[in-house]
């Protein structure tokens, strides 16, 4: 189950290389994604979110930016504590969403995940 952005885009060697190897590679993914792709190399399972890919592209970059501006220690501080947890919020709602998606999980306990 990939998280969007960096892991991501270090994972999908792996799953590029698993497949090489003759390993079937099936990736769950949230419907709204800026990374995840489908691809030949693997199968691609996606779930609904409540969030819409315009929220993570005005997040994501912000989540970065904080480190940049000018300001106090607090400032900073405070702004990037703000980004981490809205961040952190379509994470814990993607992975919610994944694991109330009935259908994804009797597809998984069918094939024996």
């Amino acid at each position: 189950v990939p998280v969007d952005g960096s892991h991501w885009l270090s994972m999908r060697e792996v799953a590029d290389s698993l497949r090489q190897k003759g390993h079937e590679v099936v990736v769950l993914a949230p419907d709204v994604s800026l990374h995840i792709k489908p691809s030949k190399n693997f199968v691609m399972k996606k779930y609904s979110v409540p969030y819409m890919e315009e929220d993570l592209k005005k997040e994501f970059p912000a989540f970065f930016h904080f480190s940049f501006e000018q300001g106090s220690f607090l400032e900073r501080f405070v702004k990037a504590y703000q980004s981490i947890k809205t961040i952190t919020t379509f994470g814990v709602s993607s992975c919610g969403h994944l694991l109330q998606n009935k259908e994804l999980i009797r597809y998984l306990e069918e094939n024996e995940f």
